[in-house]
């Protein structure tokens, strides 16, 4: 991690004093591609139409729960491999780690057999973009790759001042502006294909890191669902929130891009933690065969917030409202994974209002011990006690959990804890929310977020099921009231009095971070 925040002070200073104007620099509109004919994707595509026969119409996409780690990286491999005409990405974070630049080496191999390549990321972390494999890449990177003839690279709210000083200026100066991000996770491939829910490209989301891994959750769509997804990617890339990586004032041609990538091929072959990963593209005609055979039927909606009007206004926040309707539809039980959850008192209330109308209530969050952000519990813990009041069923994630060598960890790596990042949701065993939303005040009222609802009780069968086995004994505490009224962690015959943490410093910092507001987590 130091080397990483070295590295990264490093970059912002190399950039020096570019400065963005005034009036951002927009780039060319553009749309998706409609699907086309020929590749693995259609014939995917053209396969799920006829298994499903009957059962599926216009509206219905195939849907597969990307549960593992390393599954997750694989079917990302898989389609950018596979594409053929098309690929969409946006991400609020792509690290220039192992897994980072495996699949933007990936993404490059794809331009260059033709696809063509739009990509936004978040100008909040761009600094550690393409920065490592032995820090090959600084933060030129972006429009090294960017020079690519079939590669565009676009960035959401870009810092107007690029050098370290002016940085800290404007977010005192802009700190509205600047505070509002573009937490959105999508891969969209062909138009068929899409990947959507809460893992951004890094080592620690795909079992790779062995500081941490996240036990996290996505979901690879077939079908409709891809052009659904396709229509948000458009809004952010036509939006007047992103700019153009080519007018950072970084001169790169395709020979840079070329000679950056001299030596990268060797460095990933060698490279221990990918061992189960082959650098080359790959053919995925079988896989995806197979995968069609195993997927779930089901119709979608993709829900996203909106880029703004102008520059002060980042992000319209229509996604608190359509996660509030959703589950007001909710008739029996509503099941919760989301790692970051900060309430107030008026969403205790509603909560309150749901049980006392029948609904089950179970959440699944983080714990102290699992947090990888401890600020955000020192806003959550003083909640505890009126989730339970309210007749919540509230459950906490541990950070040796069982689940870690089940789905978490990828071989040979072994992570030194888990943390929860999950963000999903099921509703009376038929309905399903995946995506990038946290409960907390940063996704409700700061970042964009997105997400997909399906109607599968199929999907959802396997998705409470999973979250049936994250909160058991082995992978979690029940956080419950005693004869007393006091806080209880049980786990079995496991029973803990306080919040369990990993070591002393945690409890030091969960103090601390109540100082802060609430209001920026």
């Amino acid at each position: 991690m130091l080397r990483k925040l070295l590295a990264f002070a490093l970059a912002l200073i190399v950039v020096g004093c570019t400065t963005l104007p005034e009036e951002l620099p927009l780039g060319l509109p553009s749309q998706a591609l409609a699907p086309q004919p020929g590749g693995p994707l259609a014939a995917a595509e053209t396969a799920l139409q006829a298994r499903l026969g009957p059962e599926g119409g216009p509206e219905v996409s195939g849907f597969h729960l990307l549960d593992a780690n390393e599954a997750a990286l694989r079917w990302r491999l898989a389609l950018i491999d596979s594409a053929q005409h098309s690929l969409d990405l946006q991400y609020y974070g792509w690290w220039g780690d192992e897994s980072g630049i495996l699949l933007m080496s990936r993404v490059v191999a794809a331009a260059d057999r033709g696809v063509r390549v739009r990509l936004i990321v978040d100008d909040l972390t761009t600094n550690t973009l393409l920065e490592i494999a032995q820090e090959r890449f600084s933060d030129s990177g972006l429009a090294i790759v960017a020079a690519h003839p079939n590669i565009a690279v676009r960035l959401f709210n870009p810092w107007r001042q690029r050098s370290l000083l002016g940085k800290l200026f404007e977010s005192i100066e802009h700190l509205d502006r600047v505070n509002q991000r573009m937490h959105n996770k999508l891969l969209i491939a062909d138009n068929r294909a899409v990947i959507l829910g809460g893992r951004n490209i890094g080592n620690e989301y795909f079992g790779l890191s062995p500081e941490f891994g996240f036990r996290d959750l996505d979901t690879l769509g077939l079908g409709p669902v891809a052009r659904q997804a396709s229509e948000v990617f458009d809004r952010f890339w036509n939006s007047e929130q992103v700019v153009p990586a080519g007018r950072l004032g970084i001169a790169a041609t395709p020979a840079d891009l070329r000679q950056a990538f001299v030596g990268i091929d060797a460095a990933l072959e060698a490279a221990p933690r990918l061992e189960r990963f082959e650098v080359a593209p790959q053919d995925w005609r079988d896989a995806l065969g197979d995968l069609v055979q195993g997927m779930h039927a089901g119709s979608s909606r993709v829900l996203s917030d909106v880029p703004g009007v102008d520059e002060e206004e980042e992000v319209v926040h229509v996604m608190p409202a359509l996660i509030r309707d959703l589950l007001e539809q909710a008739e029996r039980d509503v099941t919760i994974t989301n790692a970051y959850i900060v309430p107030d008192a008026a969403a205790i209330a509603w909560l309150r209002d749901q049980t006392g109308r029948g609904v089950r209530y179970r959440i699944l969050t983080n714990s102290l011990a699992s947090h990888d952000v401890p600020a955000v519990n020192a806003h959550y813990k003083a909640w505890r006690d009126d989730f339970l009041a309210a007749g919540v069923e509230l459950y906490e994630t541990k950070p040796h959990a069982a689940l870690q060598a089940l789905v978490v960890d990828t071989p040979p790596v072994v992570a030194g804890f888990t943390g929860l990042h999950s963000k999903a949701m099921v509703i009376d065993g038929a309905r399903v929310f995946i995506g990038s939303m946290n409960l907390d005040p940063r996704s409700w009222r700061l970042n964009s977020e997105m997400g997909v609802v399906v109607e599968s009780p199929g999907l959802a069968a396997e998705l409470l099921a999973n979250i049936e086995r994250d909160m058991r004994p082995e992978n979690a505490w029940q956080v419950v009231l005693d004869e007393d009224g006091e806080l209880a962690w049980i786990a079995g015959d496991e029973r803990l009095d306080r919040q369990p943490a990993r070591h002393f410093w945690q409890r030091v910092e969960d103090v601390l971070f109540m100082l802060l507001p609430k209001e920026i987590y």
